[in-house]
């Protein structure tokens, strides 16, 4: 398990993640994610109080120093390629949120990231999720009016008028945890379509099925469950996923991420050492591809690596 960190060293993180616009965020659950990203001239406003966080005419990130906190930096090694991520994680005791299974109107968003955003609507989309509430947000009396007609039941209900409306009404996502929240304005793509280039939702009923709050592929240490996470920029991917030669910088920046906030135990592996504490079989597999593929690159090889994700896949996009 990484060191337990000192308050002020995680609000550093924060602060230094949030200032640099190559870093994405999530916040979400396995099959239901809200990520913020923006692009380096995009004007940014300052939050109206006293969080974390910033706003753009696309989305926000507003985020709350949690007792417990715990960033956790890992990579997972998949055939073809790595990922590389820090998660924010709370205590198992600490991170439960409402875990509504029907939609329920919660009335005006008051903690919305932007001011004029607070006298609108939020209706929480009750998906059941441990440590998230996957919600929308609404002004416009029509969208009210359908998010209203579908309180009561499941989002999914073939009954609900919400689900065949949602992408043509396009209300805001607002995912929260205990950790913060994540808004997304952008409007949600329709049938067949991809995700915008920035702040975008994923809800995704097969994997939610599963009731997992993560991959099994991500390393957390047991006791603790990842509410969100920063994603700083990838050596050999941009933003959107798309391969790009390797950044010997940005692997120096990530491995200095890992030597203070990743697994002891997984870095000995990667090493080539012996851990101290018993380690999974398969995380131990995944960091020993991230080593050989990472050392193949440092060397000049041109290693074959997708630019993808191993969890690809998408049944809905919210």
């Amino acid at each position: 398990m990484p060191p337990t960190p000192v308050p002020s060293e995680v609000e550093g993180l924060l602060h230094a993640a949030l200032h640099d616009a190559g870093t994405a965020w999530s916040l979400g659950s396995f099959g239901a994610i809200a990520e913020f990203m923006r692009d380096d001239d995009e004007p940014v406003r300052p939050l109206p109080d006293a969080r974390m966080g910033l706003a753009t005419d696309r989305g926000a990130v507003a985020l709350t120093l949690s007792p417990g906190l715990r960033p956790v930096a890992y990579e997972t090694g998949f055939s073809g390629g790595y990922n590389h991520a820090v998660a924010l994680c709370l205590p198992d005791s600490a991170c439960a949120m409402s875990g509504r299974t029907v939609v329920t109107e919660l009335g005006p968003d008051l903690e919305a990231a932007r001011e004029q955003d607070r006298a609108a609507i939020l209706f929480d989309l009750g998906l059941g999720l441990r440590a998230v509430d996957a919600c929308v947000r609404a002004s416009d009396p029509d969208t009210i009016a359908c998010l209203r007609a579908g309180v009561g039941k499941p989002v999914f209900a073939t009954d609900n008028p919400i689900g065949p409306r949602l992408a043509a009404m396009s209300p805001h996502r607002i995912f929260r945890a205990r950790i913060g929240r994540i808004e997304v304005y952008a409007p949600i793509p329709g049938p067949g379509g991809t995700s915008p280039e920035g702040p975008h939702t994923h809800v995704l009923p097969k994997l939610l099925r599963a009731g997992r709050t993560h991959a099994a592929t991500t390393p957390i240490p047991g006791g603790f469950v990842p509410c969100g996470g920063l994603h700083p920029p990838h050596p050999y991917k941009d933003g959107m996923g798309r391969r790009i030669a390797f950044d010997p910088a940005r692997h120096a920046a990530f491995q200095a991420l890992l030597e203070r906030w990743g697994d002891p135990d997984l870095l000995a592996i990667k090493r080539g050492l012996a851990p101290l504490e018993p380690v999974s079989p398969k995380h131990a597999q995944s960091v020993r591809r991230v080593a050989d593929l990472q050392a193949r690159f440092l060397r000049g090889e041109d290693a074959e690596a997708r630019a993808g994700d191993e969890d690809q896949g998408a049944d809905a996009q919210v």
